[in-house]
């Protein structure tokens, strides 16, 4: 079984682990390692001692004196196994009289070696360095290793004290740290679950002043921002695709009825109800399919069919759809473009997304019922499609590209389209990696745009 503990525990736990290791090192090498680290600081200095005596060996009796005074070592300097210098024997710890050590290092046959002795006259440790200064001098310097024990006790006790502070200190100074460092993801795990039931009224905690913390609460700031979004257009593409569903099943429903109650052995307006029925079938069917196209799309599902064509021709084919439009409404298309542009795209899905930019144009054009299209030849081909009716506001300008987001505005009229076209126009856009856009301002129209690489124009 996997035993799980909090973040706060983990923190104190490891603080007062660290704590209890800096106390061991502190006892290691103050108390247990100290006679082993003075003893290796002793050899090193003796020998920097030595090579001072070198550097300035000129038979002055004075400054080998002095130089055994100030680093408080004892000095003897031997040629040809004849003592020719010697410092003040009374010196504590020296131990110049012992020949036995001197002879091992001649018969060692060797530049320098280290001895430590044991000094008989003060039943004390000491150290020896012998180094040959040339084939016929020698030179011998010891110093004495004052006893530590007292030293060490009183290091122990110190060290006693030290420990018990040090880890009830540790022990108050890790719970307020822990729970410093802890509180804030223990709120944020809170406010997490907060999210998982839907609950957006809150806000994760961006001030902890730890900059890790912060980064993540604002990460989960803007995430949480985007699920809300993402809900409430969840929410509104339920409302509105159950509500472009019933409208037409109504209607259907309904004049099916009056056929079969009222109209039966009437055939003029059977077959008028027949058409409304018709009518409103096709309309289910494009909302269907439009609904397929951008769930294929997205799954990168759909594929594109590139090929050569005339962008002019299609534009001209797609406009002859809306005759009905311009005989029963009124309506004026107005076309500026080249008499051939050729490109390379997929001919299907460039078609899709002038259908649902013009059926958008006609949707929220003026009263003038003019829509607008202009191809403009140069180094790309940009086409726009341009309405004049009211414009949208700058900050619904990047959210217009999403399905359903036209529900939330009041536009002139709502004859065509799904709801969705704008999302399909850009999803097909961005597989064909064509740059597209949106101009807009109050009460002067909009214009949608994209750029297609040039291939041929006439």
């Amino acid at each position: 079984m996997k035993l799980n503990s909090s973040l706060k525990s983990h923190i104190w736990l490891y603080l007062i682990i660290f704590t209890l290791i800096i106390i061991l090192f502190l006892w290691l090498f103050q108390v247990i390692f100290i006679n082993k680290y003075y003893e290796l600081s002793k050899t090193d200095q003796i020998k920097k001692t030595t090579l001072e005596i070198i550097r300035n060996y000129d038979d002055d009796e004075e400054l080998l004196d002095k130089i055994s005074y100030e680093d408080n070592v004892c000095i003897e300097i031997v040629k040809n196994r004849m003592t020719i210098y010697s410092s003040n024997e009374s010196n504590r710890g020296c131990l110049i009289s012992n020949y036995q050590y001197k002879n091992d290092f001649y018969d060692s046959n060797v530049n320098e070696k280290t001895y430590k002795l044991i000094n008989p006259l003060f039943d004390t440790k000491t150290l020896i360095y012998a180094k040959k200064y040339n084939d016929d001098i020698v030179i011998f310097v010891n110093a004495s290793l004052e006893p530590l024990d007292n030293t060490i006790s009183i290091l122990s006790n110190q060290l006693i004290i030290v420990t018990i502070i040090v880890s009830i200190l540790a022990f108050i100074i890790g719970y307020f740290i822990s729970k410093k460092i802890s509180k804030p993801i223990e709120n944020m795990n809170e406010n997490a679950l907060k999210l998982a039931n839907d609950n957006y009224d809150f806000k994760f905690d961006e001030s902890s002043k730890i900059s890790e913390i912060d980064t993540l609460a604002n990460t989960l700031n803007y995430a949480k921002k985007e699920l809300e979004h993402t809900d409430e257009l969840r929410r509104d593409l339920l409302a509105n695709v159950s509500h472009d569903l019933k409208t037409p099943l109504t209607m259907i429903k309904g004049y099916a009825e009056m056929i079969r109650d009222l109209n039966y052995d009437n055939e003029e307006k059977r077959n008028a109800n027949l058409n409304v029925i018709i009518e409103e079938t096709e309309r289910l069917n494009i909302l269907v399919e439009d609904i397929l196209t951008l769930s294929k799309i997205q799954a990168n599902k759909d594929t594109l069919n590139k090929e050569d064509f005339d962008l002019v021709l299609l534009i001209n084919n797609i406009i002859k759809r809306y005759s009905i439009y311009k005989e029963t409404e009124g309506y004026n298309f107005e076309l500026n473009m080249p008499s051939e542009v050729i490109i390379n795209a997929d001919k299907k899905k460039i078609e899709q997304v002038i259908y649902n930019l013009i059926n958008n144009a006609i949707n929220y054009t003026g009263d003038d019922n003019k829509v607008i299209i202009n191809v403009i030849a140069g180094k790309k081909i940009r086409v726009e499609i341009k309405d004049t009716g009211k414009g949208i506001k700058e900050e619904d300008l990047p959210h217009i590209w999403e399905k359903y987001y036209h529900s939330k505005k009041k536009h002139k009229r709502n004859v065509i389209g799904t709801g969705i076209g704008l999302s399909i126009v850009k999803t097909i856009l961005e597989s064909h990696k064509f740059k597209y856009g949106v101009i807009s301002e109050v009460g002067n129209g909009t214009t949608f745009y994209f750029e297609i690489r040039k291939t041929f124009t006439k």
